[in-house]
């Protein structure tokens, strides 16, 4: 009983982050480890990927579709006019290397491109090629995952020590209730920063959030871990740094973490459907890419509900936690305002069933009010008074 409700504590945890449904992944990582070739294969754009440190110098954004077996099998259902699907925007942000935080290489202007986003694909390499250099010299993954990290909360730390030094001397001039508890915030922060913690992994109180959320903190932000290996090693699924790499990760937060080979990815691209077919038959693998903007998706605490007819099916995406009203407003603003009801239909029933009729021949229609909280999934029908809204502006 005690795990059941420790999970539901956890599902009910605040989120750390801006609120909103146009999230964005920035990939991150030190030079020459592969970022922009995964970019290029996310997002199938050009953007430099030459062995040069510092060949990324503007951040590239990309928005890539996010793969999802319920929607094509909607698409197929009722062949609407228009398909929209889920969407994930990626940035991809040249490398940081050790110093950063004080300016070295390119560094502040890079920080400031992560702080944009709201999460970090964090790309560690672990294939080791002569002709593309190691900016550290030889391949240590773990060493690569310190320095990003040390780098990120020395930033955060100056950050925080900022706002905390203005706050405490505005506290000396007038006191203020409000300025207070932020301080105390920004105080526990330090602390945590202080301590080689990253924000995201401790337990804040409700209140904290908002405070917290205003700074954009970059450790603040939820990781997912792309380890890049080498052809060879990726088909025979293993390299000699994964477990110390899975070990650094489970004890810095075990947040999800993927491998993918890039030059493998950059080889599929350039395949035929039969071509590709064959290769992966032969060698038992396949491409990492759905999974890498799944996980990413996901790590966002997205989730997205479908609306569905002949004229089109398309996937919403919303904050996971979020109710009924807060979903009609994804669509348009005044579905929120003037929200009546959700018709829900969930879509393994609609599937099972076959159509709506069926589905509400068997009692699975359900009509749910403002309460009502989203599932992922779910198929949904809004009901809202848009007369005279207009007027309430």
């Amino acid at each position: 009983m005690a795990s059941k409700k420790g999970k539901e504590e956890e599902v009910k945890r605040p989120v750390l982050g801006r609120p909103g449904n146009n999230l964005s992944m920035g990939i991150v990582g030190l030079p020459n480890v592969g970022k922009s070739t995964l970019f290029n294969v996310l997002t199938k754009l050009s953007v430099p990927a030459e062995n040069y440190p510092f060949c990324t110098i503007d951040p590239s954004d990309a928005r890539v579709n996010v793969p999802d077996e319920r929607y094509e099998w909607l698409v197929n259902h009722f062949k609407p006019a228009s398909q929209v699907p889920a969407a994930l925007s990626i940035t991809d942000i040249a490398g940081l290397i050790r110093g950063a935080s004080t300016g070295q290489g390119l560094g502040n202007a890079f920080l400031s491109h992560i702080r944009a986003v709201d999460g970090i694909f964090h790309v560690c390499r672990v294939f080791d090629e002569a002709d593309v250099t190691h900016v550290e010299g030889e391949i240590d993954p773990v060493r690569d995952l310190e320095i990003i990290m040390e780098e990120l909360i020395i930033k955060d730390l100056e950050v925080v020590n900022g706002i905390k030094d203005k706050t405490e001397r505005e506290l000396k001039v007038k006191k203020d209730k409000v300025k207070q508890a932020e301080f105390e915030v920004y105080t526990k922060l330090a602390e945590v920063l202080n301590d080689k913690k990253q924000v995201r992994l401790v337990d804040w109180k409700a209140a904290d959030i908002d405070v917290i959320n205003s700074l954009q903190l970059l450790t603040a932000k939820p990781a997912v871990y792309l380890v890049n290996m080498s052809k060879a090693d990726y088909i025979r699924k293993g390299n000699k740094f994964l477990g110390k790499i899975k070990a650094w990760v489970d004890k810095n937060g075990g947040e999800p973490m993927v491998p993918v080979c890039g030059a493998l990815e950059t080889m599929f691209l350039d395949m035929n459907a039969d071509e590709m077919k064959k290769f992966v038959e032969e060698n038992k693998v396949g491409t990492s890419i759905p999974k890498i903007i799944s996980t990413g998706y996901h790590s966002l605490q997205l989730i997205h509900f479908f609306t569905c007819g002949t004229d089109e099916v398309k996937c919403w995406t919303l904050r996971a936690g979020a109710k009924a009203p807060q979903a009609a407003g994804v669509i348009h603003t005044d579905f929120e305002r003037g929200f009546v009801c959700a018709e829900v239909m969930k879509y393994e029933e609609y599937k099972e069933l076959g159509s709506e009729s069926a589905v509400k021949a068997a009692g699975k229609y359900k009509q749910e009010g403002r309460n009502y909280v989203v599932n992922d999934g779910d198929m949904i029908f809004f009901k809202a008074n848009t007369v005279g809204l207009d007027k309430k502006k």
